[in-house]
């Protein structure tokens, strides 16, 4: 079983910055090859795919609404992985997931196994 708790959600002005954190503990974590990234959910909507990287972090992917503005990294000793968002919009605004899965990672049709709680991100106009 992984745990996965994020951090550094919270209220910013549109074209402001946030960095998410997802710290990932568990039995798993240190022996397995992980891919590791991030949804959002808005109030009344569905949760939407965001961001995920490889375990080597060579690859990466991106939703189309979040390319260019934000960046997904990870630091495999520290089993975390961030989310850097920039120049950041009113419809940003949502509970941020963060998602860890075992295998490849082979596009944005991502279905990890392994869900966190979520972290509030609140952009205001």
């Amino acid at each position: 079983q992984v745990q996965l708790v994020e951090s550094g959600g919270g209220m910013v002005q549109a074209g402001g910055s946030v960095r998410l954190s997802c710290a990932a503990s568990g039995r798993t974590v240190s022996s397995s090859a992980m891919a590791m990234g991030w949804f959002r959910q808005a109030p009344g909507k569905e949760r939407d795919f965001v961001a995920a990287i490889s375990w080597t972090g060579t690859t990466t992917f991106y939703a189309d609404s979040v390319k260019g503005r934000f960046s997904v990294s990870r630091d495999n000793a520290k089993n975390t992985v961030y989310l850097q968002m920039n120049t950041l919009k009113p419809e940003d605004t949502a509970v941020y997931y963060c998602a860890a899965s075992l295998g490849a990672l082979y596009g944005t049709n991502w279905y990890p196994a392994n869900w966190g709680q979520g972290t509030q991100v609140t952009v205001s106009s």
